[in-house]
């Protein structure tokens, strides 16, 4: 018992942010895999599945045994996302026809990724971490912004000069895979896939249309492999 204490102490840190989903799922299983003690972030900001996405958030955490564990709310992305965001603003519709990776897709929310990183940022801060961990993918992102390799590395010039610790690393592993590698990735480290949450659209079970849907979709389909979990189309 002592030795496992022991253990904890010296283990390396670093700060997972877990939506839930598919990506960030996998990079916290690699990380892990890495021997980095996690610390396991979530935030809800009034998106339509939050409640969904907190149970998988928890299933992921509980799957790898972490300890510690953040809840935050962003109740002010409410305010912000009104009229502008389809991923907050029920009144706006989503996309349901195919992702354009050259267009934004009006599911973006503004800055969500530099907010939530900056916060992350700060916990590490605290927890003395070696980094934050993020599941950023940029060759099948829907044309975000903040998934860019050249955003991550401006942020992480920002932390360098912006916190009291400034060996803060940013740690990307997925940027460069497309949703077929993250499949066959996830499922070779054993993470439960079908313990995860893609929709952007409902929490019962999966839409198929909304773009993350059809990019998890075309992931599996790639990867020759089923997806476990519920669609009400597009995955027969």
């Amino acid at each position: 018992m002592r030795l496992v204490f022991l253990f904890r102490i010296m283990q390396k840190k670093v700060v997972v942010i877990l939506s839930g989903g598919m990506d960030s799922s996998l990079v916290a299983f690699k990380m892990a895999k890495l021997d980095y003690q996690l610390i396991t972030v979530h935030f809800s900001y009034g998106q339509r599945t939050e409640n969904r996405e907190k149970f998988s958030f928890n299933a992921i955490s509980d799957a790898l045994n972490v300890s510690m564990r953040y809840e935050i709310p962003l109740p002010f992305f409410k305010q912000i996302g009104v009229g502008f965001t389809s991923l907050i603003d029920t009144n706006l519709s989503l996309n349901e026809n195919g992702v354009n990776e050259k267009i934004i897709p009006n599911s973006y929310v503004p800055f969500r990724d530099g907010i939530m990183l900056s916060i992350a940022t700060a916990i590490a801060e605290k927890e003395n971490a070696e980094g934050v961990a993020i599941g950023v993918v940029e060759e099948d992102s829907s044309g975000y912004p903040d998934c860019r390799k050249s955003f991550i590395k401006s942020f992480e010039a920002s932390i360098t000069l912006g916190t009291k610790k400034s060996n803060i690393k940013l740690f990307t592993p997925l940027i460069n895979l497309n949703k077929s590698d993250i499949v066959r990735e996830a499922l070779k480290l054993g993470v439960p896939l079908e313990s995860t949450w893609s929709c952007y659209q409902r929490s019962d079970f999966a839409c198929g249309v909304c773009d993350s849907c059809r990019l998890r979709l075309k992931g599996f389909n790639k990867a020759g492999i089923k997806d476990r979990i519920c669609y009400e189309v597009g995955n027969s």
